[in-house]
């Protein structure tokens, strides 16, 4: 299977580098994949400064080894549709798959060259390409106002064209359940899939108890800063912290938002020196591990949220608890996905103090929170998540090859399984209790048959959804052949 995975890509500073990273690697796994990443221009990124203020200087770093990058669009250009579709059409894959955010081709003042960039996986469509987009957020779910968007009416007019033109994809993933509803009420969607963000690990790191709290109880803060993450209630209340735990430090980690550079520089020189903060910039992906593994606790300091988030996600992963404004988004996401979240609320310094001295006082709740979430990272590995994308794209050549008139065996039962092909990603127990205020929920959307031709996947329960088949959200693909994908469990 050849594909090409459309994305930003390291040494790439913008916006889901990481994310696309971590696709790449695990369809690397796979020897019948070809994978070519079809990636932005490397420049130099002023918003991405390190701990001494030195911006990253991409175009001196080197490809990363083992990938087949081919750098054909730049950042903010009208040609990256056309450039896009020149290359598409030399490979020839099977699959063109965006990893995208709306803001992936161009910043919000450059509003034609954001729609172009766009248009892309449409117009790849329209060739004869299968298209699929990750669409890491919605923007009917974003606060302008909270993200510093100028002429809200007018952007928000933009955006329902935008996404009406990803919606001509073949077919459009997105992370959270809210998203997918709003697609299919607001849009009239049949072709929206719901996904799993994933944890980056093919095997998730149990937590090490004896790096945290030695004798420094780290904070983390880790994020693209300076638009709806912002660091102004969390400065409040630290000083609250101190007083109450006096050997709390905290880490604030991660680049400037593209569109916000200098923000955390700023934030920087406005605290008292005497403070044990640490300012650590932008974050290569090797130092990661390290940083997670000798935090006691995670904050997410928002005013707002963008999608489902890439920190709880690696929190889960490295086994660290987490505190994070009580955003409707977010919230649905530590349900879905079963994650030991304590809440506060937002803008309220206040209260984000006590949920973090509640934790860093306990270093039993640390333990249940870090093991409870460890275990909802098993469960959602990066592996499950690529695996489930291959099953879907597998789907539509066979399907293809019927269209076509080419002989084709019945589906293979395998091929589409949910239950797991490796058992060392099979959770061990996890530990009762909840943390997102919310009840365990029985969830159906598991259960899957195949027809006695084997000719259909139908879904009993919600449809069109797949995930890790442990997960909070059991789901599997919905097809039915030859005819159009059917999203209701129908054939």
């Amino acid at each position: 299977m050849k594909i090409c995975l459309v994305a930003t890509f390291p040494p790439s500073g913008r916006q889901l580098n990481e994310y696309a990273f971590h696709i790449a690697r695990e369809l690397k796994r796979h020897p019948d994949v070809e994978l070519t990443i079809l990636a932005d221009e490397l420049t130099n990124y002023d918003f991405a400064t390190d701990e001494k203020g030195n911006s990253l200087n991409a175009p001196q770093q080197s490809e990363l080894p083992g990938f087949n990058v081919v750098r054909c669009w730049d950042f903010n250009s009208l040609r990256t549709p056309l450039r896009l579709i020149n290359v598409i059409r030399r490979i020839k894959p099977d699959i063109v798959w965006f990893n995208l955010v709306f803001s992936s081709f161009a910043t919000p003042d450059k509003p034609v060259a954001a729609m172009a960039g766009l248009s892309a996986p449409a117009l790849a469509k329209a060739c004869g390409y299968f298209t699929h987009v990750t669409l890491h957020h919605v923007l009917e779910h974003v606060d302008f106002v909270a993200a510093g968007v100028r002429r809200e009416r007018l952007f928000r007019m933009g955006t329902d064209i935008a996404t009406r033109a990803l919606l001509r994809a073949d077919s459009v993933s997105v992370l959270l359940p809210g998203y997918q509803r709003t697609l299919i009420s607001k849009y009239a969607a049949k072709n929206v899939l719901l996904g799993t963000h994933g944890t980056f690990a093919a095997s998730p790191t149990p937590p090490d108890f004896t790096k945290r709290g030695n004798p420094e109880l780290r904070i983390l803060a880790i994020g693209h800063w300076g638009t709806y993450k912002r660091l102004e209630t969390l400065m409040k209340a630290f000083p609250m912290i101190l007083k109450k735990v006096p050997h709390a430090k905290l880490v604030v980690a991660g680049a400037n938002h593209h569109t916000r550079a200098g923000y955390w520089e700023s934030i920087r020189a406005a605290q008292p020196d005497n403070l044990p903060i640490e300012f650590r910039g932008y974050v290569p992906e090797e130092a990661i591990p390290d940083l997670y593994q000798s935090t006691s606790v995670l904050v997410m300091p928002y005013d707002s949220a963008t999608g489902s988030s890439g920190p709880a996600h690696q929190a889960c992963e490295y086994g660290v608890p987490i505190v994070c404004a009580d955003i409707p988004d977010l919230r649905e996401m530590a349900a879905d996905e079963d994650m030991a979240v304590s809440f506060y609320g937002t803008g309220d310094a206040e209260d984000l103090a006590e949920q973090l001295i509640t934790i860093l006082n306990s270093s039993e709740l640390q333990r249940r929170m870090a093991e409870h979430n460890y275990n909802a990272g098993v469960r959602m590995t990066m592996s499950f998540v690529i695996r489930n994308y291959l099953r879907w794209f597998e789907l539509h050549r066979r399907k293809k090859a019927i269209r076509n008139g080419e002989a084709f065996a019945a589906v293979d039962p395998v091929a589409v399984q949910i239950t797991p092909s490796h058992t060392d990603s099979i959770p061990p127990d996890r530990p009762s209790g909840s943390f997102q205020n919310g009840e365990d929920k029985e969830d159906l959307r598991g259960q899957v048959e195949l027809t006695a031709e084997g000719d259909c996947i139908a879904e009993l329960g919600n449809a069109s959804i797949w995930d890790s088949p442990h997960g909070a959200r059991n789901g599997a693909m919905v097809d039915c052949y030859p005819s159009e994908p059917t999203f209701e469990g129908e054939c």
